[in-house]
């Protein structure tokens, strides 16, 4: 096996496109089964669920899960009910956060509990969690069952201690790094790692897949965090500062407090309890954030967790799949750039 190692950064800019091209044929199949597996006999099911589904995400969850099977030269098709498995897992976790954080945008349009409300919402997240395990099940694989339950456990508690943390300015990065880990970086290793089980592949093969999608997950969501504060509404789909006005403890926030003078300090204990969040507010916090590095250090951190992935799948031998899922890593950290 090759042991060719990839360096982040060093060309120019990294796009999503090499990953949908190597998996365009799969992706096709797995659009298929996720149209077939939200349809109901209830209208209000498939007309909200499609609402987000159709949204225009970019899907990279299930493309991971193809992605790594092509790495892995897998010839069947489980991979495409998992992927969609997958998906609907991620998508009822949209639906639900939407809900717990009152959000207004997602991806760009209006959330679905604005459009549909919150009871609705909440209960199609539920009916698309229960399309996910209808199909791990017919997967058959008592494996991948457990990888996929387990991570859906995992993100379940991840958002919780992202609750609890809520409006605390005295979270730790390590905390945050747990919630990360949890509630984003979860689903993104489980996604990866399965492709190594439908494959037969070796413990080790599914180990190295969980540390890459697990690393990549830590990666994008530290610099969504970062962007939330220095991007735009258009680039990001959903409302600048969002994290701000929610009272989110991200890892700029941290970084910013503990650097802080007292003045400073005081500033983020009113912003983060709420008592300081107008758009003044919101551009002093990131005025205060620039003044001591803290986005540059969160989107150092990011490169360092992106260098991990590569590193994860070094072992593999080179080929399409590999660059694809490269450059993948590469695109999560210039989104912020």
């Amino acid at each position: 096996m090759s042991a060719t190692v990839h360096h982040i950064g060093r060309k120019g800019p990294p796009s999503l496109e090499p990953i949908m091209s190597l998996v365009a044929q799969d992706m096709n199949a797995v659009n298929s089964v996720i149209l077939d597996r939200m349809q109901s006999d209830i209208p209000l099911i498939p007309e909200l669920a499609g609402h987000l589904i159709a949204g225009g995400g970019k899907r990279m969850r299930p493309m991971l899960t193809l992605a790594c099977a092509k790495l892995l030269d897998y010839p069947g098709t489980r991979h495409h009910k998992l992927a969609a498995a997958v998906e609907f897992i991620h998508t009822a976790t949209l639906l639900h956060d939407d809900v717990v954080d009152g959000s207004d945008l997602r991806r760009g349009k209006t959330t679905a509990n604005l459009v549909f409300g919150n009871p609705a919402t909440v209960l199609v997240g539920d009916f698309l969690f229960s399309r996910s395990f209808e199909l791990m099940v017919e997967d058959g694989s008592l494996k991948v069952l457990k990888i996929l339950s387990g991570a859906s456990a995992i993100i379940a508690e991840g958002e919780v201690d992202q609750l609890t943390a809520q409006r605390k300015i005295d979270t730790s990065e390590e905390r945050y790094l747990d919630i990360i880990g949890a509630k984003t970086a979860a689903l993104f290793a489980a996604a990866c790692r399965i492709s190594a089980v439908v494959a037969e592949r070796s413990e080790e093969d599914e180990l190295a897949l969980d540390a890459y999608g697990r690393n990549l997950g830590i990666a994008f969501q530290l610099v969504d965090d970062a962007i939330d504060y220095v991007s735009d509404e258009e680039t990001m789909g959903k409302g600048v500062g969002d994290d701000f006005r929610d009272g989110k403890v991200t890892l700029p926030v941290i970084l910013a407090y503990a650097r802080g003078s007292e003045e400073e300090r005081k500033f983020w204990q009113d912003a983060i309890i709420g008592h300081r969040s107008s758009d003044a507010d919101l551009a002093h916090a990131t005025e205060l954030m620039c003044a001591h590095g803290t986005i540059d250090d969160t989107l150092e951190r990011a490169r360092h967790f992106g260098q991990r992935a590569v590193d994860a799948i070094a072992g593999f031998g080179p080929g399409k799949a590999k660059s694809a899922l490269v450059e993948t890593v590469e695109f999560a950290i210039a989104r912020a750039f």
